[in-house]
């Protein structure tokens, strides 16, 4: 299934036309430790976000205050203006899909959906129509007498996406509801979820610690460290441009080299920086802020080029060792000794002006200034 990009929504924190709003709120659990720190974060209606982020950094924290299933220790959340902090989760109105799917055992696959009706009050009549339509929106409408034993991993989470939609709301949580699937059901169903989402203009907040998934599924993603958010911004500008070495290292593949800032020229928006082993080479300033400071320069490894008929006058070139040439397919993979590092990587599409290279051979790198991001040691 294809799925067309939306336009990007602006990467800004606070929206004019916000409909999900964090306003400096915090959370403890022991009086002492913040596990979330003044968090303020605003969404648009319709927007899909994924809190991105490895375990224990606040991003589960965050959806389960917004379910309502956690207290917030400080601050406001607010649901297209209103405060729900006093609000109890049922009376939220927000769908919710979980990992382990929670459906119930004893009941069809029909009767599962029509529970979160039937707790509002609906008549049989328009809760048969409402279960039926969110079962064919999955694509599940024949399994509606089935139980959910009788179902595969991939079936049980489509019928509980099916259940968070069945009610209609406008706002759907999910935490880590791929987990359990197998890497091609996982990839299959996390652009049905996206196109299901977008398609019915649901606003999606989404968990995970995976970070394929988020460039994968995201008008923006929030990447958590430390119970704060790190950046917030579309997938392609959180890839090309982290603002932090935590972001550069925790998205996608990166290499990094330390040395010192030597000179900073604000006006090209250029710095150089003399690396621990010597060689200078120029950087975009995201992280430092004046001469002398250390930093870690961040080149991500598909950037790196062997061949100088791809790269410009301006390209930095560095002597490096290969150590390692793995074939991977559509690409070349080599693991390098680039400045006294080891660990430095080069991808190169596997095309043929693209040598292969030998373990032992000396070769010269380069990449683009602009490539080359200067961030915090």
């Amino acid at each position: 299934m294809l799925r067309h990009k939306r336009e990007p929504i602006l990467a800004d924190t606070k929206q004019n036309d916000s409909f999900v709003e964090f306003e400096r709120v915090q959370k403890s659990y022991d009086g002492e430790t913040l596990v979330v720190k003044d968090l303020n974060l605003s969404m648009p209606k319709g927007e899909f976000l994924t809190m991105l982020g490895p375990s224990g950094s606040g991003k589960t924290t965050c959806l389960m205050m917004l379910a309502g299933f956690e207290t917030a220790t400080h601050g406001d959340i607010r649901l297209d203006g209103k405060s729900i902090n006093d609000i109890p989760p049922h009376k939220r109105g927000i769908g919710m899909v979980f990992q382990n799917y929670a459906l119930f055992p004893h009941m069809t696959i029909a009767e599962n959906l029509a529970f979160p009706l039937e707790v509002r009050k609906m008549g049989k009549s328009e809760r048969e129509q409402k279960v039926k339509r969110a079962l064919d929106m999955v694509e599940m409408g024949a399994f509606g007498n089935r139980r959910p034993a009788q179902l595969s991993g991939g079936q049980q989470q489509r019928v509980a996406l099916a259940r968070a939609l069945v009610f209609e709301p406008e706002l759907v949580l999910m935490d880590e509801p791929l987990g359990a699937l197998d890497k091609q059901l996982r990839e299959k169903m996390q652009f049905e979820i996206t196109d299901l989402a977008h398609n019915l203009g649901i606003t999606t907040v989404y968990v995970t610690h995976d970070q394929t998934e988020a460039l994968t599924m995201s008008d923006r993603v929030a990447v958590f460290d430390d119970g704060r958010i790190q950046q917030l911004a579309p997938p392609d500008e959180l890839y090309e441009q982290p603002q932090n070495s935590f972001v550069a290292q925790f998205i996608g593949e990166n290499n990094t080299l330390s040395g010192k800032v030597t000179k900073i020229d604000n006006a090209k928006n250029t710095c150089v920086v003399q690396l621990d082993s010597g060689e200078e080479i120029d950087a975009v300033p995201v992280n430092v802020n004046a001469v002398g400071e250390r930093t870690t320069v961040s080149i991500r490894p598909e950037r790196v080029e062997t061949n100088k008929e791809r790269l410009s006058p301006d390209a930095h070139t560095l002597k490096a060792e290969v150590l390692e040439f793995i074939y991977m397919g559509d690409i070349f993979r080599t693991r390098l000794r680039v400045a006294g590092s080891t660990e430095f990587v080069m991808k190169t599409r596997n095309a043929p002006d693209q040598p292969r290279l030998r373990p032992g051979e000396q070769i010269e790198i380069g990449w683009l200034p602009e490539d080359c991001r200067a961030l915090d040691a």
